[in-house]
């Protein structure tokens, strides 16, 4: 009996098999770590014989700035194309961010650094948040964008963060443009 891969033996192509069983499970696992945290999914549009359209919502703490959070509420299609994952999402989402504890900056950034990106679609379409510093103010601001490879998504939401003392202890408040290059 000839095998139907030339040259690779049963072993080797078990083997092959294996390790790319294994790199996508690391890369899952790698990916879930980064995650935002669902907070709820309310159904939008209701389907007899598969998934639901739904609205979910999620919190994420910026990783580069302690003492803000931003939540942000994106669609997600329901039906059989939405379940198995290769239905395009649409570009709508929006975006709330606020100080939950005192500001503090981890590192320097640059504006319009990403905090937050996520595929929307199979192949070509991202959602991204990035931030920026407001210095004259002293503000951080949010935005919320999708783009595709070929065309991007004009919709967009935008938040700010006002950089103020949280409590009596709190009375260095800390100067985003101080940690923010053009």
């Amino acid at each position: 009996m000839s095998s139907r891969f030339p040259g690779l033996s049963g072993i080797r192509l078990k083997g092959l098999v294996l390790f790319l069983l294994a790199l996508v499970a690391s890369a899952a696992t790698a990916q879930a770590a980064d995650e935002p945290d669902l907070i709820f999914r309310r159904s939008t549009v209701f389907k007899w014989m598969s998934p639901n359209d739904k609205l979910a919502t999620y919190g994420l703490d910026d990783p580069e700035v302690e003492g803000v959070a931003c939540h942000f509420t994106v669609p997600e299609r329901g039906g059989f194309k939405g379940w198995l994952g290769l239905a395009e999402e649409v570009s709508d989402v929006s975006l709330a961010c606020r100080q939950i504890g005192p500001i503090r900056f981890r590192d320097k950034m640059e504006q319009g650094d990403d905090m937050f990106r996520k595929r929307r679609s199979l192949f070509f379409k991202k959602m991204q948040i990035v931030r920026g510093c407001d210095a004259k103010r002293n503000v951080l601001v949010y935005m919320v964008y999708s783009d595709k490879l070929i065309e991007g998504s004009p919709k967009n939401s935008t938040s700010t963060v006002p950089i103020m003392p949280w409590g009596p202890a709190d009375a260095n408040v800390q100067k985003c443009g101080d940690f923010f290059t053009q």
